[in-house]
């Protein structure tokens, strides 16, 4: 036996030898089964219900969860992926030889097909009598750690995992052993279904734009670099599908949206990710009032499908999804909070000022914009627990926004706020190709090389603009995030399948 295997692996791997020897492949290639742990469940209780004397006979298939061997019986359970179904081994319907077959050499984690008949036991649990069972796949390595359950009044053990950086490594076996966690990801992928069957009801058409760009753009984020051997040219992995989206706006959709990956190189927190989920829609001859009631439609319409209710419950908070949501002024809100009236500071040398006088943290080179939004993440954000938009954004940080009629330096942008966490970001768009450039220009002279802020100029989806654009009203969400408030998750790991960590030590 190879050094690496632990020793419980090599006693297991010791029963797959013992299992050829005797002709039982524990690898078979067929599989036989006549219905889910939860249809027999439905199909037994069903036929109770109707008094009907015929055993049910069901070929069952799983994970083998529990075993209890108590002499001439064995209780064990498996699971499948609908549920829990026990079974009951019996020497006098086996025989001997198959019983210690199964109590010898089977474990914990095993995969395995058995066939029999559903009964009651005392305690009134549904039951497979066993009457033939086979090995369908031999677990080598056991199902991480150990808890104590009540199983018929007696403690059994099950496998669980509780470790969150382990159980976002080995995330298969979080799975296994954690059904809460498959609950939160059939949560995630219902979300998903009732968000795409929002937009469609609205005619909004689903496309696919480019994951690998020669131009990054449509957000404020630094991008990850690849290059194309052939075309012999860099590359970067998409940080937003919004400049492609408003192409096709062009082109002559009226409503489009993209549910996909992007990718950010920035840091990992509580809401961040390297890759995630974005959904983004633009819809012609629409301004960001009319997308602040597409977002509460579309998301109170996602509760219903998801959840069944107008409410959540997230970290102690009871979140209300009932329409309208609070709107609410950035500079009005960063009065009220902090008690600083961003109008009366023009300059970024005199909005520090006021900030220093209050003892806020800030960074002495950043733009006025960037200042603002530090203040509103900082301090107003951690505010707005209900659904809250906030709108009406400086202009140096939102590039791609149109501005206020009459107001050149304030922007027709909003947030969505819930549960203090970013949910969403809109815009009006602007689609004027001469005020579009010049901001892409603005931007190259106000950001260093190396600020995320800094939007590259995209000659193409200039030209495009110059064809003709219509009024636009764009919005983006992050699925994620969505995902953690409906299923009461703190952390944006929990709901990503495969999270991104550190390089894990040898």
């Amino acid at each position: 036996m190879s050094a690496k295997y632990t020793n419980i692996e090599q006693t297991r791997l010791e029963k797959v030898e013992r299992l050829r020897a005797r002709g039982i492949e524990p690898y078979p290639h067929r599989v036989e089964r006549t219905h889910t742990s939860a249809q027999v469940l439905v199909e037994f209780e069903r036929a109770e219900a109707a008094g009907s004397e015929k055993p049910l006979q069901a070929t069952l298939v799983g994970r083998l969860r529990s075993m209890r061997p108590m002499g001439k019986i064995t209780f064990a359970h498996i699971e499948d992926g609908y549920g829990r179904v026990q079974l009951f081994l019996r020497a006098n319907d086996l025989g001997p030889e198959l019983m210690e077959l199964f109590n010898r050499e089977f474990d914990l984690g095993d995969f395995i097909q058995a066939r029999g008949e559903m009964f009651r036991t005392r305690s009134g649990e549904a039951t497979l009598k066993v009457q033939d069972f086979r090995l369908l796949a031999k677990s080598i390595t056991p199902l991480p750690a150990a808890k104590d359950e009540v199983v018929d009044g007696e403690v059994v053990q099950h496998a669980t995992l509780s470790e969150p950086e382990l159980r976002y490594r080995q995330r298969y076996a979080d799975l296994a052993v954690n059904p809460d966690v498959r609950r939160i990801f059939r949560t995630r992928a219902a979300l998903v279904r009732a968000l795409r069957e929002f937009l469609d009801l609205h005619d909004f058409l689903e496309v696919e734009t480019p994951v690998l760009q020669p131009i990054y753009g449509g957000a404020a984020a630094r991008p990850f670099v690849t290059y194309h051997n052939q075309l012999k040219q860099d590359l970067y992995l998409r940080i937003s599908f919004e400049l492609y989206l408003k192409r096709l706006l062009v082109g002559g959709y009226e409503g489009v949206y993209e549910i996909g990956r992007d990718f950010r190189n920035e840091g990992v927190d509580r809401t961040h990710n390297p890759e995630f989920t974005q959904l983004e829609f633009y819809l012609a001859y629409a301004d960001y009032f009319k997308v602040m009631e597409l977002t509460e439609q579309m998301i109170l319409f996602a509760a219903d499908k998801v959840l069944g209710k107008h409410e959540l419950q997230y970290m102690n908070h009871t979140i209300q999804l009932k329409t309208p949501w609070q709107r609410m002024e950035l500079g009005e809100g960063l009065l009220e909070i902090i008690g600083i009236d961003i109008e009366q500071h023009p300059t970024a040398e005199s909005l520090a000022a006021a900030m220093q006088a209050k003892g806020l943290q800030f960074n002495p080179n950043d733009t006025r914009g960037k200042l603002i939004d530090g203040m509103l993440g900082d301090y107003l954000a951690p505010t707005l627990i209900q659904p809250t938009f906030v709108y009406n954004y400086p202009r140096d940080i939102s590039p791609l926004a149109k501005s206020l009629p009459g107001n050149p330096q304030i922007t027709e942008r909003f947030e969505g706020y819930v549960a203090g966490m970013e949910l969403c970001n809109a815009f009006t768009e602007l689609n004027d190709p001469l005020d579009q450039e010049a901001r892409f220009i603005e931007m190259g002279h106000d950001y260093a090389q190396d600020d995320e802020e800094r939007h590259p100029m995209d000659e193409d989806y200039l030209r495009a603009m110059r064809y003709g654009m219509p009024p636009t009203g764009g919005f983006g969400m992050g699925i994620d995030r969505l995902a953690m408030l409906f299923t009461d998750c703190p952390n944006i790991r929990e709901v990503i399948l495969f999270p991104h960590l550190r390089k894990e030590e040898e």
